[in-house]
């Protein structure tokens, strides 16, 4: 059976397009092409910086304690009370002390009447055995009777001198005792400001096996130290004299200046996290910094002007086929560290080797190289087709694919 030719031709017509669209489905997918990111390398500054958290302190903090028992009979100076060397900020009952004092004193004048008696008996025994020795060359006593009152004095002298030793053994009794009770005293032993107390009155101080703190007294205010916990893998970078900034809760808006002053060498180990004591100081003229505060601090320790920039996406690209690991290395000669960067070509990219110093973690110092401000370095490359999107080299980033 013939089939119209009209209708022949619309068959073939139909059988065509079925082709066409089937070939574009399997084949027309498959086409793409890649797109290149760039970014720009610019010049600037550079500045590399360690983040610490600290707290800010008095740079000398006395505490105040007590070296005697007792309850608190008055206390003299309050928190934030400026306080003078010497003065008396608290009191402990002195009466125990007191009585103390009293019996050291009734020791001294026993002794001492105790060597005023011995005295005269010294008199008396030297005068026997001179009269003694006299009446011997007339033989009126006998040659013992001598040597017995030689003897009796030499022993009056011997007291004599014990009377003398235990006068000065009460006299330090009595010293002590004056010193206990003097102790009952609480005073300042600096100049500064009360930033701690301790105590209330009536409250008894127990000083029998370790020194009770009764004040925190901040030596001078105006002057602040942060002590700050710089983690090992920083510390390296850390030495005294380089400059911080530090910022408080208090003061969100505001950054304070300091310097490094020291970098302790005594590990601090929490959990097996290994920390350093850096001590910044600083300048506190309007008393705005408290002690106690936490201070989120920045430690900068490096620092280059007008370097040429060049973004770490660049470092981190290479198309595929080439590995990253190998070309970045150290120039044995010079101990520089050598990288490559990927450079728009036309229609293509080519390597570019460059010598790279310091980084900030956006961009890298380069400190040799062909590049200048304005040029274009590879970051990124997408590849694009009309079946599948999206198809990214395996050193492309999701967040640049706009």
């Amino acid at each position: 059976m013939k089939l119209p030719p009209l209708k022949f031709s619309v068959w073939m017509l139909a059988v065509a397009a079925i082709i066409l669209v089937a070939g574009i489905y399997l084949f027309g997918g498959s086409s793409s092409s890649t797109k290149i990111l760039t970014a720009k390398v610019t010049q600037g500054a550079i500045t590399r910086s360690v983040t610490a958290t600290g707290t800010v302190n008095p740079v000398i903090t006395v505490q105040v304690g007590s070296y005697v028992s007792g309850p608190i009979e008055a206390i003299y100076a309050n928190f934030n009370s400026p306080v003078k060397q010497g003065q008396l900020i608290a009191k402990i009952d002195p009466r125990q002390f007191q009585v103390k004092v009293d019996a050291a004193k009734a020791a001294v004048a026993n002794a001492k009447a105790q060597l005023g008696k011995d005295s005269a008996d010294l008199t008396y025994k030297k005068l026997t055995y001179e009269r003694d020795a006299a009446l011997l060359k007339d033989g009126v006593v006998s040659k013992d009777a001598v040597d017995s009152a030689k003897s009796t004095y030499a022993q009056a002298q011997s007291q004599l001198a014990l009377d003398h030793a235990n006068i000065q053994q009460q006299q330090a009794n009595l010293e002590d005792a004056g010193l206990s009770l003097n102790y009952t005293n609480i005073v300042s032993p600096v100049d500064g400001t009360v930033v701690s107390r301790n105590v209330d009155v009536g409250q008894t101080v127990a000083a029998s096996f370790q020194t009770p703190t009764l004040f925190l007294i901040a030596k001078d205010l105006t002057k602040m130290q942060v002590d700050s916990n710089v983690s090992e893998s920083d510390i390296g970078y850390v030495r005294v004299g380089l400059r911080a900034s530090f910022k408080v809760d208090a003061f969100p808006d505001r950054v304070f200046d300091g310097v490094v002053g020291q970098v302790r060498q005594a590990p601090i180990t929490v959990q097996n996290v290994v920390t350093y004591d850096v001590v910044v100081n600083v300048e506190n003229p309007e008393l705005l910094l408290k002690p106690g505060m936490t201070a989120n601090v920045t430690l900068v320790t490096a620092r280059r002007d007008n370097a040429v920039r060049i973004p770490m996406e660049a470092l981190r690209f290479a198309p595929p086929g080439s590995s990253i690991r190998e070309a970045n290395s150290v120039d044995g000669s010079s101990g520089r560290n050598r990288a490559r960067v990927w450079i728009p070509d036309g229609r293509s990219i080519k390597p570019v080797s460059i010598t790279i110093g310091l980084n900030d973690g956006n961009f890298v110092e380069m400190l040799d190289g062909p590049l200048h401000d304005g040029d274009s370095v590879v970051i990124d490359e997408i590849k694009t087709g009309s079946k599948t999107t999206g198809n990214t080299s395996p050193f492309a980033s999701g967040p640049r694919m706009r």
